[in-house]
């Protein structure tokens, strides 16, 4: 049995890895324009993920649409899975991979964005939206493990978390998340982020 230090260190690593890949940094900030942009054109960001990455992506999306460090007016954020009727229907009379691809195909428009969570980068669900999502004209977001897979190749930014561990991913991702809430909060409404 492992250690509860030894797991724990394992994930202040990926934070280190983190706080040092000035790269990453840069494309994070990307991604928070992309997203920012989207919002002052009247746009909205759409996010999907599976088991604790859909978790992940509903935790982003309720940053946005409630608040995340002050008070200010809501912004259109919305995790897909969220109506689990659409998602089982479409699940039942078609399948389980179209389910986030028709969300995207409903609701999707030019210029919102995508913003898709997998630690693999693999999930067909997913890559079926991101691919929906860059046809339409919408920006699309990636966020995954430090595997690249098909996810990479359909993002406008790809952030790749510096780990092949899930658990210490899905870390790394609510930390970025965090970092683009704040920064897409303080560009959208003026607050320093310093």
């Amino acid at each position: 049995m492992r250690q509860v230090g030894a797991i724990l260190t394992e994930s202040l690593d990926v934070k280190r890895a983190l706080v040092a890949d000035t790269q990453l940094h840069a494309e994070i900030d990307n991604a928070a324009a992309l997203m920012t942009e989207s919002f002052r054109e009247g746009g909205k960001s759409l996010f999907c993920g599976n088991g604790g990455s859909a978790a992940d992506a509903q935790h982003f999306a309720a940053e946005l649409s409630g608040r995340f460090l002050f008070d200010r007016d809501p912004l259109p954020a919305e995790a897909l899975h969220g109506n689990t009727s659409f998602v089982t229907a479409v699940a039942n009379d078609y399948d389980y991979e179209s389910v986030f691809e028709r969300a995207v195909r409903a609701s999707g428009r030019p210029g919102d964005v995508l913003i898709g969570l997998s630690t693999s980068g693999t999930s067909r669900n997913v890559v079926r939206a991101m691919a929906a999502a860059k046809g339409i004209g919408m920006g699309t977001i990636a966020m995954t493990g430090s595997t690249p897979g098909p996810m990479a190749d359909l993002a406008t930014v790809w952030l790749p978390m510096p780990s092949a561990v899930t658990g210490r991913i899905q870390e790394a991702h609510i930390a970025v998340i965090h970092a683009i809430s704040e920064i897409v909060e303080a560009d959208l409404f003026g607050a320093s982020h310093g």
